[in-house]
């Protein structure tokens, strides 16, 4: 019988240590026109990019805004334009993240950047493939693209909005529209 309750015990513990870890991650609600998303972030591996988002998220910065580029085989893109592509005001640049080891795989969100690697502010793309060319280890410019979490819920939104009809530069012909973006309480 002890050897029974020690087993037992053990991988109790084993099986409570993923999900009490999970628990300690932030995590929003990204309510868009075609449903919501619900975000997991990687709060220790991307600290800066998560405390960024964060701060946009606490501002309301992203309510209202647009996915303004989306490429169905690539990833869809959102955070930084209104409707009509009118630009957001955003804070400072942050510093990368990339080398924090997390491989931008479906269903993971980065940060958008120009060719400069410190250039990210409010703008984030969802992963729709495996986008291991966005990674460090194989990124061109040996920078890459820093993922600071992943959808944990609503990755049927995430299809639907990667197959909205664009023009020729990427951009949706009928608005994708971020309604509001909210931490989710513990």
């Amino acid at each position: 019988m002890k050897r029974f309750v020690l087993v037992a015990l053990a991988l109790g513990a084993t099986l409570l240590t993923p999900i009490h870890a999970q628990e300690k991650n932030s995590r929003v609600v990204l309510e868009t026109n075609h449903g919501k998303i619900v975000i997991e972030f990687f709060d220790d591996k991307a600290p800066i990019s998560v405390k960024n988002f964060l701060q946009y998220v606490d501002d309301k910065h992203y309510d209202g805004l647009i996915f303004h580029r989306i490429i169905a085989d690539f990833m869809i893109q959102g955070g930084g334009y209104e409707k009509g592509m009118k630009e957001r005001k955003t804070r400072a640049p942050i510093k990368n993240e990339a080398g924090n080891g997390i491989a931008n795989a479906r269903g993971t969100i980065a940060m958008a950047r120009t060719n400069v690697p410190d250039s990210a502010t409010s703008q984030f793309f969802i992963n729709t493939m495996e986008n291991k060319f966005l990674d460090r280890a194989n990124a061109r410019d040996g920078v890459g693209y820093a993922v600071f979490g992943k959808v944990i819920e609503g990755m049927d939104v995430v299809d639907k909005i990667r197959r909205v009809e664009t023009n020729k530069g990427d951009v949706p012909l009928t608005d994708v529209v971020i309604k509001t973006v909210r931490r989710v309480t513990k």
